[in-house]
């Protein structure tokens, strides 16, 4: 018999929107399709209303991580009796990764409907953690979802897709409207599903977040002007990118190859 999720009044300072559509939530399952001894991680678990359809699944462990103290009551008190299920009262922004998948000798297969507020922040938190994540199916604001698919040259174009892409392939599976949360949100939702490739799509450099970062600071700028005081228009040039081009038209592997000329300052002492 099938457990009904506890109850919880949303609280606007976390941003939450309780997903309650049945039809979703078996939509997402059917998407992540846990197997047998796996280790789930699941991000803002809310009322449970996927954790109780993720439990009826043979994964090894799941681990919910819950920032409200009522909430995580509340769900410890309805599954706490499952050896399978581990609470986290805490901030998934503030959570080591890394250290979780080696307590689970596993990768990490982590979902979440992620707040509106912190997406962006928290996805750059996982990437730091990537080579322990096999994979992450994500809910976010629609828009989100697609700048993170975008290519060189689409409006939605921007750091986040260039950030996410030597680590992620990125597919967009379905809409989710406002009328499958309570209370629903003013925006349109979507479901991701970000997959860990088994090599980055290039060897990183050091210094791409920073020339990432810069060039898209000020998104009209061209290059030239946006990397001023990080690169040079003759470093630039060099990787074969024309100096004043758009941020929006340059595709993640030229940013990196202009990341690699860049010298990073050296620390202290």
């Amino acid at each position: 018999m099938r457990q009904r999720a506890p109850q919880g009044r949303p609280r606007k300072r976390f941003g939450q929107h309780f997903l309650h559509d049945p039809a979703v939530i078996e939509r997402i399952a059917a998407a992540i399709a846990p197997r047998s001894g796996e280790a789930l991680v699941e991000i803002g678990p809310g009322r449970g209303a996927l954790t109780a359809r993720l439990l009826e699944s043979e994964c090894g462990s799941l681990d919910a991580i819950e920032i409200d103290r009522d909430l995580a009551g509340l769900l410890r008190e309805q599954w706490g009796g499952d050896p399978r299920f581990t609470l986290h009262n805490a901030d998934a922004l503030r959570l080591d990764f890394s250290e979780l998948a080696r307590r689970r000798t596993r990768p990490l297969r982590v979902v979440g409907n992620l707040p509106y507020n912190i997406s962006t922040p928290l996805l750059f938190h996982l990437l730091e953690s990537v080579r322990q994540i096999q994979d992450l199916h994500v809910m976010l604001q629609r828009e989100v979802i697609a700048r993170m698919a975008a290519s060189p040259g689409d409006h939605a174009y921007g750091r986040l897709t260039v950030m996410l892409s030597p680590w992620l392939d990125i597919e967009r599976l379905f809409d989710v409207g406002p009328g499958a949360f309570q209370p629903p949100p003013q925006v349109w939702s979507a479901v991701a599903r970000l997959t860990v490739r088994s090599a980055p799509a290039f060897v990183v450099s050091p210094a791409f977040p920073a020339v990432v970062a810069a060039a898209f600071a000020h998104r009209r700028k061209t290059l030239r002007n946006a990397l001023r005081g990080v690169a040079t228009a003759e470093q630039i040039e060099s990787c074969g990118v024309d100096p004043s081009a758009r941020p929006e038209t340059v595709s993640p592997a030229l940013f990196n190859a202009i990341a690699g000329t860049v010298k990073l300052p050296s620390g202290p002492g």
